[in-house]
């Protein structure tokens, strides 16, 4: 599987596009003012503690306070309270966190208001962006993630990711990783440290080891609520998590983004780093590699197959769903094979749509009937396999009597939703426009306050339509009649561009006119 990375730069942010085999699978906006991101840290202040729902809402700066349940305060949460205090007062110049004393782990199945009693300021991260109307979800589970490993402060954990299914390789992986763990720091091993040797998974950890100790020196004298480490910009966090062999062109259009992207490549994988270049040309970037197409042609209320079925993607309050409906074509005549092969190409695409939408929560999703047990398992097994490459997690569960497929897909960020709709440019949206008979009019109004105005040769571009109808005729044509009523060098050039009452005044240096 090949896959580029686009990154598009303007004025309100950054685009970037991710294409599977030339297929547009992601797309993240990343906005200039962008805040409370997954990820980020802050210093969060406790403002109330809801016994009822065993959770705290606490400020950390956004307009309505973030929400912090029990289950995500982390055994060790009495040791970050303890710890944040102390790198809050601490009056020293170094603070060595390999001697920090930690505090007994909290039970399961404790109640909030004993742990956060007097509501105190503590270091929390991001787990869920603010969605609709809710304010962030937060963890005090700190997490800080490197390329192969994660660091997880405050517990001395070593665990090896559970896709690296070689029993020898994670067993090197774990002894490895206990022989070089910082004290008072646990490490999770991710999947893409398999092969990897210890002087990489080294220089992983001593930059997260810096990356903790640039925490502790912002924490210094922090007034709550404050933010104290951003998380990563979205392009490096996405070659961060996804770079690898397939990976074979990351193209940039801004000069700032392409140094900040190259010296990122330098240093996590400097043999990758000639797959990265500067857009340069007059074609806009998105439309130069059929992005700007494939939004339009994959975001909306209906998204066609290429068989010529279609799905039917509904958001309601509570959920998503998703209705497959069979097109024109036909495999076979047996109505069980039409069934079985039109749901499996709408499982790929319905993948894709969940990933490229960043759709989460429960989705439903109506399959066309199938009879036969083992073409229903063979849809559930396909969709699993199309999600594989998810980041996300998610499950799935077998068809249903009823031939409906239920899947659930974490949420952490807002859904996607790009409008593909667009205004009618000739009557904005009213559904009526100008009389033709009136554009004449307003035309020629126009070209008589140009020729008042001292221009003398000028070029009108309209609609094909509109410019029959001013050359019709040789001798009698509105073209001529203007000509000689204001001595004018006057043409008329179709322009397939133009809407149906659209019009452009050129002058004689082929720079339009503006009234």
């Amino acid at each position: 599987m090949n896959k580029d990375l686009i990154i598009n730069s303007s004025a309100d942010g950054v685009e970037i596009a991710l294409l599977e085999d030339k297929k547009l699978v992601e797309i993240h906006n990343e906005k200039m003012d962008t805040r409370w991101a997954v990820g980020d840290l802050y210093l969060g202040k406790v403002r109330k503690i809801i016994p009822g729902l065993n959770a705290a809402f606490v400020d950390v700066g956004f307009e309505k306070d973030a929400f912090l349940h029990y289950t995500d305060l982390s055994p060790y949460v009495k040791s970050i309270i303890k710890y944040t205090q102390e790198a809050i007062h601490n009056n020293e110049n170094k603070f060595d966190f390999s001697k920090f004393q930690t505090e007994a782990e909290i039970v399961k199945t404790g109640k909030i208001s004993e742990v956060l009693n007097g509501k105190p300021n503590v270091l929390v991260q991001i787990l869920k962006e603010p969605i609709a109307a809710k304010g962030p979800r937060l963890t005090c589970e700190i997490s800080l993630a490197g390329r192969f490993i994660v660091l997880t402060p405050f517990n001395e954990i070593v665990a090896v990711s559970k896709k690296i299914h070689s029993g020898e390789e994670r067993k090197r992986l774990q002894k490895m990783m206990e022989s070089i763990r910082p004290k008072n720091f646990g490490i999770i091993v991710r999947t893409a440290a398999e092969g990897k040797s210890t002087a990489e998974l080294h220089e992983d950890l001593l930059t997260l080891v810096d990356n903790w100790k640039n925490i502790q020196a912002n924490l210094k004298g922090a007034m709550a609520p404050a933010r104290i480490m951003s998380e990563e910009s979205k392009t490096t966090s996405i070659l961060r998590d996804l770079l690898n062999e397939d990976f074979n062109k990351i193209v940039v259009n801004d000069k700032k983004i392409f140094d900040i992207t190259l010296s990122y490549l330098q240093r996590i994988a400097p043999s990758k780093a000639n797959i990265l270049s500067l857009h340069s040309g007059d074609q806009e970037i998105f439309d130069q590699y059929g992005i700007t197409k494939q939004v339009k042609s994959s975001f909306g209320k209906t998204v066609n197959l290429n068989s010529g079925a279609y799905l039917i993607i509904e958001h309601t309050e509570a959920l998503h769903v998703i209705d497959v409906n069979s097109g024109f074509k036909s495999v076979s005549n047996n109505q069980e094979e039409n069934a079985l092969q039109t749901n499996l190409e709408a499982a790929e695409e319905i993948a894709r749509q969940l990933r490229l939408r960043d759709i989460g929560g429960i989705i439903v999703i109506d399959f066309i009937d199938m009879k036969l047990p083992d073409n229903k398992r063979k849809v559930q097994e396909a969709l699993d396999e199309f999600m594989k490459t998810d980041r996300a997690r998610h499950s799935v569960l077998p068809i249903s009597k009823f031939g409906l497929l239920q899947a659930t897909r974490q949420r952490i960020r807002p859904e996607v939703n790009i409008n593909t709709s667009e205004d009618c440019p000739a009557c904005n949206g009213t559904g009526i426009i100008t009389s033709t008979l009136l554009l004449e009019d307003e035309m020629e109004k126009k070209l008589a306050y140009l020729a008042t105005h001292g221009h003398k040769r000028i070029q009108i571009l309209v609609h094909p339509i509109i410019h029959s109808h001013l050359t019709k005729g040789i001798f009698s044509s509105m073209i001529k009649k203007w000509k000689r009523k204001y001595k004018l060098k006057l043409s008329s050039q179709p322009d397939n561009s133009s809407h149906l009452v659209e019009y452009k005044f050129l002058d004689d240096q082929q720079e339009e006119i503006k009234l």
